[in-house]
């Protein structure tokens, strides 16, 4: 790609992944600007970070505040989802709504070309067909093509994935030479809106009275076997925090909204073979043939597994997996690849 003339926004967290991605775009020659997405939490240092690194990298530096779009598009859903019996997954949703629609929408207004990230993806030209591919970052231990499965042909002809070809440790090492090492903000494991990682807190603190109550904790005749604080404090393959005697470890296997109850079993009732997932959104043409083999993965640190993959709806999909797998959990996403490409993805619904 000629670099010339071309400007390329990069979304900075505060973090070396993204300052890294900047520093090399910067040294091919692009006309780099820093964008720093403006949360509905306390940012300071995060911001301070931001600041600095961005003096470091000679670049200018815009703030762009989303707190309104991403405690409606976000925090919402995620809150939501909990209180319906689903288990959410936040930062799929926040790429598609917020890192790329509102930032590109920023972007269109001031005429700026493309919008790169500090994720370990990437993305290439289909040779065959006119539409860009979505693929794994070299790195498989850091790859986060994962989270990026629902966006759309105009979000990835625009978007650059500047360390999809390297690995962390590399990025790591070259970053901390470069700019101002101490300026970088501590990578988070956890949820960006919940520091402290305690999700029954945010949900008390936005829905107060209107959190489900207690109720039956049941195994799978339906026997009351102890009560639990609420459907919105569990997710399936859960087995601490149950509250029950057992002889035996005993695991969440469903969640039963309507009746306020959760449903418990041993180890070997939560493996499954087939699952039905909806709102399945295609990274390039849908498939002509109905059914299709490819790699599923079901949550992110789930390891791709063999399976079949039938095509019911235009947006619903049914994936039977070569061997059992380990907790399937409606609300997260289902996402299948061929080979190193990402196929597409949708919301797993229920076990099949």
């Amino acid at each position: 790609m000629n670099r010339e003339g071309k400007s390329v926004a990069v979304a900075l967290s505060g973090g070396m992944d993204s300052f890294y991605a900047a520093w090399l775009l910067k040294d091919e020659g692009w006309d780099v600007v820093g964008i720093h997405l403006v949360l509905p939490i306390v940012q300071q240092e995060r911001q301070r970070s931001v600041s600095l690194l961005s003096d470091e990298l000679g670049i200018p530096l815009f703030f762009l505040d989303v707190r309104d779009f991403f405690q409606e598009k976000v925090i919402n859903y995620f809150i939501n989802s909990y209180l319906n019996g689903v288990t959410p997954n936040p930062c799929v949703v926040c790429n598609q709504l917020v890192k790329f629609e509102k930032v590109i929408e920023w972007m269109d207004e001031r005429g700026i070309d493309f919008l790169a990230t500090g994720h370990y993806a990437r993305v290439r030209k289909n040779p065959s067909r006119s539409y860009t591919e979505l693929l794994k970052g070299r790195d498989g231990r850091k790859d986060q093509s994962y989270f990026l499965h629902r966006l759309s042909q105009a979000h990835l002809y625009r978007a650059l994935f500047p360390l999809g070809d390297s690995t962390k440790e590399k990025v790591a090492l070259k970053a901390k030479g470069k700019g101002f090492p101490k300026a970088f903000h501590a990578e988070s494991q956890e949820i960006c809106f919940i520091p402290d990682n305690d999700y029954r807190a945010l949900l008390q603190g936005h829905t107060g009275e209107k959190i489900p109550q207690p109720g039956h904790v049941v195994d799978l005749e339906g026997h009351v076997l102890g009560s639990h604080r609420g459907i919105h404090a569990y997710t399936i393959g859960q087995r601490h925090g149950l509250g029950i005697a057992s002889k035996d470890p005993l695991y969440v296997y469903q969640i039963r909204p309507e009746k306020h109850e959760i449903v418990v079993a041993s180890k070997e009732h939560l493996f499954s073979k087939s699952l039905i997932a909806e709102d399945f959104h295609w990274i390039g043409p849908q498939p002509d043939s109905q059914t299709i083999k490819v790699q599923a993965q079901i949550r992110y640190r789930h390891t791709p597994a063999q399976a079949t993959l039938t095509i019911l709806s235009a947006d619903s999909v049914r994936c039977d997996f070569y061997e059992p797998q380990w907790a399937i959990t409606p609300g997260q996403a289902l996402v299948c690849y061929e080979g190193e490409r990402v196929l597409g993805g949708g919301w797993i619904k229920k076990q099949a």
